[in-house]
């Protein structure tokens, strides 16, 4: 499928937009204001360990500080041999059972307010380009078992854990990479298991073995690229990417030759440096979505702003020769993105409802535990049996649902609800479809099988903010909730305040209430008989004041002093009109 990457960089912000087939399928956002951290590497300072959840706090120079699970720290494990090695393709680090009481009580008093983070498992913690196998023969420990419980938790097939402060100490120095941003009030997830990705390669100066991606099918092409990477007996190990396949030993020596250089220049800077420090920054996005996504699929690179154009053609050169005149410059008067027709998919891509062709729909709900994904029929009704509707349906959303988590970027728990279906052979078709899609997604994912209520639950690898995160506040109208009170129930609400009211201004004849227009207006024209009972019981005048500057739930009753001389009685005669009447004196324009 012909795909383009379409670059939109100005001097406060960088999008980058993959395209196949023009429609959008993935976009990525970076401000000059707000730089991603993922994957730089810090020179950290411990400021807290946590023995009951084995984790620590560790400062590297940001607003938040960064926590580390003993599983994420180097020498964390039993020396070889003292259990089986770590299979590659096992799942990402178990997070335990942890204290989370204990850890609210950190959080708060290192400025962050989430105890849940270390509790929860997004999905796989490994690189994309994950290995099926290694140098080192590894195998899947017999003792590793899935989670039973916790939000999609997964325990690592990896030799026992030491306890963590027999490895690090309050104040100690450790060199660290952040493996996930910081989201929301959560401080980055932090590594030492370092990770260097090359075009070609991804250097592990930490670990000992060969990798090579899954992706790579060919067991010849395997085991070539394998010795390759092993001829250069260099220190520490590698993973052979995707985009290695076919490519000559000179290529891949020299894309290693690199990553051996930038880690030695790395090791030199920590020796003159104290904590906290950034020893190595990842690239801007411009360079990191080039070095990650220009595979052989990708027809044109496209990009606005003519510096990026050169940095981009310097950087090919060294890097990506082949690539490097598939690079091209756009110079045209109308904006990138809307020639490209992008700006439009984006603000798509941040609605609740995604419309199927076959007249069904999705609807995505993100909320901080989970994203739920209900399917609905909609208008679409079939030609034959309900049975085959639903199917039908259901096969459709499997596609638009693994299109919209790339798009949106979507990670951690995801909860789908697809249309309940009897038949089981029905239910394993949906989810055969729905694996297929998501193997075509680079992003690590995890699913299970279709239940049968027609729910799959999986977990997607999150590394940084969504797209809904990155471009959208919580409504400050209705604090992120997504509703508010409705007008009846506010009306009602300030008739059970009153008596309250009427009690705590004994002496006052008169109360005015102002609230917003639309309350107002519910009490003038539905409730006015009820506001003049409770003038009568409670032996007050009540006037009522519509403020538009009010929120819709916001309402104040105040003393007024003496009752004022009631208007001319209305022709009508009418107690609703005769009300209105009254109490329209004290409205108010603004």
């Amino acid at each position: 499928m012909p795909q383009k990457i379409i670059i939109n960089s100005t001097p406060y912000e960088a999008r980058v937009a993959l395209l196949e087939n023009n429609a959008l399928v993935e976009i990525h956002i970076e401000r000059t204001q707000q730089r991603n951290v993922a994957g730089n590497i810090y020179l950290g300072r411990v400021t807290r360990v946590l023995p009951g959840m084995q984790a620590a706090f560790v400062d590297i120079g940001l607003e938040k500080a960064g926590f580390i699970h003993a599983s994420d720290l180097f020498g964390g494990t039993l020396p070889a041999g003292y259990a089986e090695d770590e299979d590659e393709d096992a799942a990402g680090a178990d997070d335990g059972e942890l204290d989370t009481a204990a850890l609210s009580a950190a959080y708060r008093q290192y400025g962050a307010e989430d105890p849940d983070e270390l509790a929860e498992a997004d999905a796989d913690d490994e690189p994309d380009d994950t290995p099926e196998d290694s140098s080192d023969q590894t195998k899947r420990s017999p003792s590793a078992k899935t989670g039973s419980g916790g939000r999609g938790r997964r325990r690592r097939a990896s030799a026992p854990l030491l306890p963590l402060e027999e490895k690090i100490k309050k104040n100690q120095e450790i060199l660290v990479q952040v493996a996930k941003e910081s989201i929301g009030t959560k401080g980055p997830r932090l590594t030492s298991h370092i990770s260097l990705p090359g075009r070609h390669l991804v250097y592990t100066p930490t670990a000992g073995h060969i990798g090579v991606s899954r992706r790579i099918a060919d067991p010849k092409e395997r085991k070539r690229l394998r010795e390759i990477v092993a001829d250069m007996k260099a220190e520490g190990g590698f993973i052979v990417r995707t985009a290695c396949e076919g490519l000559t030993k000179k290529e891949i020596q020299g894309d290693m030759r690199f990553l051996l250089r930038l880690w030695s220049g790395l090791s030199k800077k920590r020796e003159t440096s104290s904590a906290p420090a950034l020893l190595h920054e990842d690239m801007d996005v411009t360079l990191r979505i080039i070095r990650d996504l220009l595979t052989a699929e990708v027809d044109q690179v496209v990009v606005d702003n003519p510096d990026d154009y050169e940095r981009l053609k310097e950087f090919a050169a060294t890097f990506l020769p082949r690539s490097r005149s598939r690079i091209q410059h756009y110079d045209r008067p109308e904006p990138i993105f809307d020639h490209y027709k992008v700006e439009p998919q984006v603000a798509k891509a941040l609605e609740r409802r995604v419309e199927l062709k076959s007249g069904g729909h999705i609807v995505v709900d993100q909320t901080e535990a989970l994203t739920a994904i209900d399917v609905n029929t909609g208008r679409f009704v079939g030609k034959r049996d309900q049975e085959e509707t639903m199917l039908r349906t259901n096969l459709e959303a499997s596609q638009v649902i693994v299109e919209q988590l790339r798009l949106r970027n979507l990670g951690g728990l995801i909860i789908v609800d697809f249309i309940d279906m009897e038949r089981a052979a029905n239910r394993n078709k949906l989810t055969e479809t729905m694996r297929a899609a998501l193997k075509k997604d680079k992003t690590r994912s995890n699913m299970r099988k279709i239940s049968e209520l027609g729910l799959v639950q999986m977990t997607r690898k999150r590394t940084r903010e969504n797209l809904k995160q990155q471009l959208c506040d919580p409504c400050p109208y209705c604090n992120g909730n997504g509703v508010l009170r409705s007008v009846p129930t506010l009306a009602y609400t300030i008739f059970r305040h009153l008596p309250k009211a009427a009690a705590s201004h004994p002496h006052a004849s008169t109360l005015m209430i102002k609230a917003h227009p639309e309350v107002v207006t519910f009490l003038y024209d539905e409730e006015s008989a009820h506001l003049e009972d409770l003038e009568r019981r409670l032996g007050k005048r009540f006037f009522l004041r519509a403020t538009p500057s009010m929120h819709l739930e916001e309402y104040t009753v105040e003393a007024v002093g003496p009752e004022p001389a009631p208007p001319s009685p209305s022709k009508t005669g009418k107690r609703g009109t005769r009300s209105r009447s009254r109490r329209a004196a004290a409205s108010d324009s603004g």
